[in-house]
């Protein structure tokens, strides 16, 4: 790929401060091409963008659409020194919604792995582990975001897209969110400062559930599991879909 919204690969690498960066016209999916390198010894913040994904995917097997022109389809490479169950979605989640709010718009973060605006869904996040002798070798961050409509068919009412509340580039949003990827803290546990940061932009919280259990969401803990409030006192789930009322949220 000659250039990403008129800027060239080395260009956008140095304005991004990764040690690694490859652009890319279409491809399955950018997880893949993560994987790929990783395998091959590239170093941690490799960063893969394509402007267009045939095989995009979110949580649970679904296929997350990813026209071209119109998001940021991005994989990237973290090497942690040990597990980060699931932490590192949250933090990744945290990091988009505060590149998102630098250009002026108010998302929100949805336990697990969602960012919204308003009430639909704005970016995810998918992160895969390479395990070998019980650690992991690397995790492939995907966050996708939808950055300019109109969005696919079946989305509409669902998806929301940064163009709706503000007036940015790709380029503009990967500026402010690479440099948060490169510092994401570290560690199994989410740290204090984290916990407030979610806690302050927590969707979730609040609102009464199905599903992963029935009862009411009551924040996120230390170790990225949503708290919810039932009947028989305060469950912590650590992976499921969210469910509310008769809606389910992709």
């Amino acid at each position: 790929m000659t250039g990403y919204d008129g800027v060239t690969p080395a260009a956008l690498a140095a304005r991004l401060g990764t040690p690694a960066l490859v652009c890319l016209a279409e491809v399955t999916s950018t997880l893949d091409e993560v994987h790929r390198l990783a395998a091959r010894g590239a170093p941690a913040g490799t960063a893969v963008l394509a402007d267009r994904q045939t095989r995009g995917r979110g949580r649970q097997g679904r296929v997350w659409q990813s026209p071209g022109g119109r998001g940021i389809w991005l994989a990237y490479l973290v090497r942690p020194a040990a597990a980060e169950n699931g932490v590192l979605a949250l933090r990744a989640g945290l990091a988009v919604a505060r590149a998102v709010e630098a250009l002026g718009a108010r998302p929100r973060v949805k336990w697990p792995n969602d960012v919204m605006l308003g009430d639909r869904k704005l970016a995810g996040v998918l992160c895969e582990a390479k395990w070998e002798e019980g650690r992991p070798a690397w995790v492939a961050i995907g966050i996708g975001i939808n950055v300019k409509g109109p969005l696919p068919d079946g989305l509409v009412g669902l998806a929301a897209t940064l163009d709706e509340a503000v007036t940015a580039s790709r380029v503009d949003l990967l500026a402010r969110l690479l440099p948060a990827l490169h510092a994401l803290p570290r560690g199994s546990e989410l740290g204090p400062d984290e916990r407030e940061a979610l806690a302050a932009r927590d969707w979730l919280c609040g609102r009464r559930l199905l599903e992963p259990v029935p009862g009411t969401a009551a924040g996120i803990d230390a170790a990225g599991g949503l708290l919810v409030e039932t009947d028989a006192g305060t469950e912590v789930v650590v992976s499921g879909t969210v469910r509310l009322g008769a809606q389910e949220w992709l």
